[in-house]
């Protein structure tokens, strides 16, 4: 029996499953302070025998393994997890071999070996939620430089009739301030799920994340892109997204999935909701393996 955690900034999710990705039993529980969540994560855990634990967390996290706060929640603005030694904390509790890396990057671990990803040994997976967080498997790893990626981050250019100044606390108009999910709401007064009728708020919406897909695609190169949170719920974005990729590559990078299949190449997660508990089962396996 393995162990997985999804910790979300909203939301933990626990699960326990098995090495083929089957998830047997979870919980999820609300993100408050870590000594009002952390205790119960724990308790989940120590009454199932799990054999090892995988975790994917919201971020920034310390992921380099020769770091002395390896496994630390690092410089985010949640009340009470700033610093906090998450992956210490639930080795010390639980005394079983872990692996721990972003909620993103673990998505993408999932969708490669399990989901949408499943042809390809390379992928892009992009959250566009309460914020905006992408992971990357290249060649079969998770890519890892300095730290881990951050392109929820990428600075993109203002659309000419966009006044909206941008919310991260950070950047102020990145591509998570001008286009996650806070800020659907708060350009136009009402959340994503009551605009879907309104093709201006898709149309705009569509044209930041264009711009940020072309800029992964020159750079990182990815085998797919999947594309899953909150507000890719919304299925007309896809078309959207894909054409204007499109147009904005321009016939650069001519390649037959994105000039004929694309698609195929900019889709949803494959495994739906599960991405992110699921590749967070797949690090507890690669963690038994080591």
């Amino acid at each position: 029996m393995l162990g997985a955690i999804e910790a979300g900034g909203t939301k933990f999710v626990c699960a326990v499953g098995n090495e083929d990705g089957t998830l047997v039993e979870r919980i999820q529980l609300d993100t408050l302070t870590p000594e009002n969540t952390i205790p119960h994560v724990i308790e989940f855990f120590k009454n199932h025998k799990i054999e090892a634990l995988g975790v994917g967390s919201f971020g920034p996290v310390d992921i380099d393994k020769n770091s002395v706060t390896y496994g630390n929640i690092t410089s985010t603005p949640k009340p009470g997890w700033k610093d906090y030694p998450f992956l210490q904390t639930l080795k010390d509790a639980l005394q079983v071999p872990m692996e721990f890396n972003t909620d993103v990057n673990a998505a993408a671990l999932g969708e490669v070996m399990l989901g949408a990803a499943q042809d390809v040994d390379s992928c892009l997976y992009i959250t566009v939620g309460t914020g905006i967080g992408a992971g990357a498997v290249i060649q079969g790893e998770l890519l890892q430089g300095l730290s881990h990626p951050e392109m929820g981050h990428i600075l993109v250019r203002r659309h000419a009739d966009d006044a909206y100044e941008g919310f991260c606390p950070y950047h102020g108009d990145c591509l998570e301030g001008m286009a996650a999910g806070p800020a659907i709401e708060k350009r136009w007064g009402k959340k994503g799920v009551e605009l879907q009728d309104k093709q201006e708020v898709w149309e705009l919406e569509s044209y930041y994340l264009a711009q940020a897909l072309m800029q992964f695609i020159l750079t990182v190169s990815p085998k797919k892109i999947i594309m899953g949170g909150g507000v890719m719920k919304q299925k007309q974005l896809f078309p959207l997204i894909q054409k204007k990729v499109q147009e904005l590559l321009n016939g650069y990078v001519a390649v037959p999935q994105i000039l004929e299949n694309i698609d195929q190449y900019i889709v949803p997660p494959g495994l739906g909701d599960d991405a992110g508990i699921t590749g967070a089962l797949m690090l507890a396996k690669r963690a038994l393996e080591k």
